[in-house]
């Protein structure tokens, strides 16, 4: 069985997020914040791109006061390689207009039209 190698739309918001500042160490939460996604989706990407060897994870280091240490994530060499590479050949996303008179949310999906019923 072949290796995919294309990435989903939200693995690529979470590389784009890794890749802007690939030297910094990221928390989940703070990935979490700047790509919209939900930790039932997040932290499966995070441990599929650690298993390819694109990020690489850590505990952070001492006992922060009042919260458990968080778990830290960022792109190898390779990876940021593989994320550049990865983000030049992506498609563009698509943007979401507003309808008039509601801003859009980033993140959400339009609700469902509902069609009018005719007559009785």
């Amino acid at each position: 069985m072949s290796r995919r190698t294309a990435f989903s739309a939200q693995t690529l918001a979470v590389l784009t997020a890794l890749a802007a500042r690939p030297s910094d160490w990221r928390h989940g939460y703070d990935l979490a914040r700047e790509t919209g996604l939900k930790s039932g989706t997040l932290y499966p990407i995070l441990v599929r791109l650690a298993d390819r060897e694109i990020v690489e994870a850590c505990w952070e280091k001492g006992e922060p006061a009042g919260r458990p240490r968080r778990h830290l994530y960022r792109l190898t060499r390779d990876g940021l390689a593989a994320a550049t590479a990865a983000l030049a050949t992506a498609p563009a996303p698509a943007t979401r207009t507003a309808r008039p008179g509601r801003a859009a949310r980033p993140g959400r999906a339009a609700a469902p039209r509902r069609l009018a019923r005719e007559g009785p």
